[in-house]
């Protein structure tokens, strides 16, 4: 930012000053320093500074926030005052916005971005330039640029010199790791490295031709076309069916980052912190964009939206506002996809089209669905499907979701572990004889959440493939 400032104050020709509370008021054409460490003193040194000047005060908001002191905030309104009718500006530097309600409505809140490709290649060439690396091919360069989107300067910077330690050069995987471990730092926002992809997924045709159709939907031709940029998709359905996994394989299929993200931890006790976690996360988002944003199991972020003003002062609704907001009007390449168990807590704002592309509706899957997951499981457990009858498998866990066929398959991987032998049908019978599945504990739930799905959501298996739905024990 204070590099933003040096260049404005240039082009129109007023004089920057900057003030810390450890080092005083630099004035940086001059180099002069004013012995003024107290935040007080340098509002009563403004009337002082040259006309045509801009104030750079770092992280004075400190100072203004919490329990202020009423002499500093009064001194700062007669610095504003002053600075109107004299050609000042003054500036207020810091990573959050707190400002008692005295100075709310005077002060012009201006939001940064984080640094574009623009932006990171001037660090780069910096990096480079003192590392004495003399060229950098293109791919390499592109690479580097789109794995540090995201980044901060600083953070950048870092990534670019530890590649150079590292490798001797530039290195996009270093440069990704550091990105990783940079965003993991908020605790709302994970970059998740995974390499599912559709083909770890049994059955789902609809929801995965739908995919595919829109895998180009990022790429520059599909702007020349004139396709809009897509806005994601809502999965609700059973748990243990897919949706999860859906959401990691939708990023392999458009080729970009996937960031999760914990819709619970966007709250925050502090006043306005909340609001402030949201912008993070879609500044983030759009920086890193073209990328997939997860949020997985939605409905337990969201659900108090309704009644939050009688709970939390109306946090809960202004984070959904926000979010929906953004949903509808975004126009960075951030494709979000979002999983839910339990739709009856979902708002009906959430559920309604234009916020997302498409809903589906995930049920239990179906014979042919069972025997895609019952080879997938197999195959992921390093052992051969024609071991197995496959056909009989599928047909003796009707009613189960892909991951109780996999946590039956690790029971009877475990028996025959234990027993000495490799795993066989029998193991798995015998694994199945005490396993209580979710369509019988929630049988009452499954049977609402398929009423609620027709009519309303598009269901991710094609009705060809199987004419009846499962039956449930209730």
């Amino acid at each position: 930012m204070e590099a933003e400032f040096k260049g404005i104050a240039k082009e129109i020709g007023f004089r920057l000053h900057v003030w810390s509370a450890t080092s005083g008021l630099l004035d940086v054409a001059s180099k002069s320093v004013r012995d003024c460490n107290d935040p007080l003193a340098v509002l009563l040194a403004v009337p002082e500074l040259p006309k045509e000047s801009i104030i750079l005060l770092r992280d004075i908001h400190a100072f203004l926030s919490g329990e202020p002191n009423p002499v500093l905030v009064r001194q700062f309104r007669e610095a504003l005052q002053h600075s109107k009718a004299n050609s000042k500006v003054l500036v207020v530097l810091g990573c959050r916005l707190c400002l008692p309600p005295e100075l709310e409505r005077e002060i012009t809140v201006i939001e940064f971005k984080l640094p574009g490709k623009e932006e990171l290649s001037i660090v780069l060439d910096g990096v480079l330039e003192s590392a004495g690396i003399k060229t950098l091919g293109t791919p390499v360069r592109e690479a580097a640029l789109d794995a540090a989107s995201g980044l901060t300067t600083i953070e950048a910077e870092n990534a670019f010199a530890l590649s150079v330690v590292e490798t001797k050069g530039i290195d996009s995987t270093v440069i990704a790791r550091e990105k990783a471990q940079a965003v993991k730092k908020s605790g709302i926002l994970e970059l998740v490295e995974t390499g599912e992809s559709l083909e770890s997924i049994g059955g789902l045709d609809v929801l995965k031709t739908w995919l595919l159709k829109r895998k180009d939907a990022f790429g520059q031709k599909a702007i020349d076309y004139g396709l809009p940029t897509p806005k994601g998709l809502l999965i609700v359905g059973i748990p243990g069916t897919g949706k999860s996994l859906t959401a990691k394989a939708t990023a392999k299929v458009f080729g970009v980052p996937l960031l999760k993200l914990d819709a619970g931890k966007i709250y925050a006790g502090i006043v306005g912190q909340s609001e402030s976690n949201l912008r993070l996360v879609i500044q983030t988002a759009e920086a890193i964009a073209p990328c997939v944003l997860w949020l997985d199991e939605i409905e337990k972020g969201m659900a108090g939206s309704k009644s939050s003003g009688a709970t939390d002062g109306g946090t809960s609704a202004r984070v959904f506002g926000s979010f929906i907001s953004w949903l509808q009007d975004k126009t960075a390449s951030v494709f979000v996809v979002a999983t839910a168990n339990d739709v009856s807590q979902l708002p009906p704002e959430m559920l309604r089209k234009g916020r997302w592309d498409e809903l589906f509706f995930v049920d239990l899957p179906n014979q042919s669905e069972r025997e895609a997951i019952w080879k997938i499981q197999i195959v992921k457990y390093e052992r051969d499907p024609k071991d197995f009858d496959i056909v009989q498998l599928s047909k003796a866990t009707e009613g189960l979701t892909g991951s109780e066929i996999e946590a039956v398959f690790i029971d009877s991987l475990f028996q025959a572990f234990g027993d000495d032998k490799e795993p066989t049908d029998l193991a798995i019978a015998q694994a199945l004889i005490d396993f209580v599945p979710l369509s019988k504990t929630m049988a009452e739930q499954i049977v609402g959440l398929r009423t609620w799905a027709k009519g309303r959501a598009r269901f991710a298996t094609s009705p060809l493939a199987e004419h009846r739905l499962r039956k449930l024990a209730v």
